[in-house]
């Protein structure tokens, strides 16, 4: 049995959130299933570390897919030619753009709909594409996977597609997401917060985040007595002009502290060292933070919007997204350690529900379904 995975995301130090899924279930599955002949399609020249295992077939196709132009040669030129050419299985693409043409049928991996629901968080050309786009691959695949009961209904209800279609392959977390000893966290907070406790926001710097709302809670959490830093990682890749504002105003910019992008161990140290991580996005899929700090035995506010409240469980505080005193009360609830303890326990138990193991079992049902 031949399946091809669309493995052009895995790019050594550049690993987003779709690399990660690809990365982490291809893995245990090449492993677990040597029967089958994995031939993995990159668009550029590929990395060892992604081929794990020696049965494993990496194949360059041409060109590079740096623009949704590009996106359409590689996926309905150079990727139905191949496979047909190999007479492949099944082909399953963990970004969810499938070919529209070839005997060979697809798995297509729509992790959410943000480009459909949040249109102006995206460049206008990549948004239009998606927009036009992925309805095709929908109903043209074979099988769709998703990350979330939340992402299976949007799509079912949004592209007119049976559920009975559509597969929950959930997101795991890596090994170096754990608790920190208290001497640990005391160094951590010595280099990136000025020897303070803070609170945590983790994740890209984009519109759909809601860092004025956060940073405006922030404000009202100092204004009643608050005194916990705000510590924000990642790079400002969309840091808009009313982010931008939203800092500058703020009373207590001065605590407000960026990290700029950290490497995935630097970033598991400053969750777990956090007093509680805050994710008040106005729209996730999943929110892959949210078990990540589960895993580091960090409490967790986060957004009852969207996916967030199936993935969080009742191991979170819950706000909205919209209302900044909703934001800032959770914010000073999260300085009783009671409040602390309970929900760190029930993030233990949440936790359960997720690993690589789990959505790597998950993905190989839907494989079983759409060959059977």
């Amino acid at each position: 049995m031949k399946i091809a995975v669309n493995t052009r995301l895995l790019l050594k130090d550049r690993l987003e959130g779709i690399g990660q899924f690809t990365a982490n279930i291809f893995e245990i599955l090449s492993r677990e299933h040597p029967e089958v002949e994995w031939i993995f399609l990159f668009d550029r020249p590929w990395h060892p570390d992604f081929i794990f295992d020696p049965g494993i077939e990496a194949k360059v196709l041409f060109p590079p897919t740096r623009h949704p132009f590009l996106w359409q040669w590689w996926f309905q030129w150079s990727v139905p030619r191949y496979l047909n050419k190999i007479k492949a299985d099944l082909f399953i693409s963990p970004d969810g753009m499938i070919p529209l043409w070839g005997q060979c049928p697809s798995i297509a991996v729509i992790h959410d709909l943000n480009y459909e629901h949040q249109p102006d968080n995206l460049d206008k050309v990549a948004g239009g594409f998606m927009r036009h786009y992925y309805p095709k691959f929908a109903h043209h695949a074979i099988r769709v996977a998703t990350v979330s009961e939340y992402c299976k209904k949007d799509i079912a209800d949004t592209y007119s597609v049976s559920p009975d279609k559509i597969d929950v392959v959930p997101n795991g977390y890596g090994p170096h997401f754990k608790a920190l000893s208290p001497e640990a966290k005391t160094k951590v907070r010595a280099k990136y917060a000025e020897g303070s406790p803070y609170f945590l926001y983790l994740g890209a710097l984009n519109p759909r985040k809601n860092l004025e709302g956060l940073m405006g809670a922030y404000a009202l959490y100092r204004d009643n007595g608050g005194q916990h830093k705000l510590l924000i990682t990642g790079e400002k890749m969309r840091w808009t002009p009313a982010i931008e504002q939203a800092f500058q105003s703020n009373p207590y910019k001065e605590d407000i502290l960026f990290t700029g992008r950290l490497a995935d161990a630097d970033l598991a140290e400053v969750l777990a060292s956090a007093e509680g991580l805050c994710l008040v996005s106005h729209f996730e899929g999943f929110g892959i933070p949210i078990i990540e700090a589960f895993a580091c035995e960090t409490a967790v506010i986060c957004a009852n919007n969207t996916a967030m409240p199936e993935i969080a469980g009742e191991a979170a505080l819950l706000v909205d997204s919209r209302n900044s005193e909703s934001i800032a009360k959770a914010l000073q609830q999260m300085e009783n350690a009671e409040v602390q303890a309970d929900l760190i326990q029930k993030g233990k138990v949440q936790l359960q529900k997720f690993s690589w193991q789990k959505a790597a079992e998950a993905m190989w049902d839907s494989i079983q379904k759409s060959l059977h």
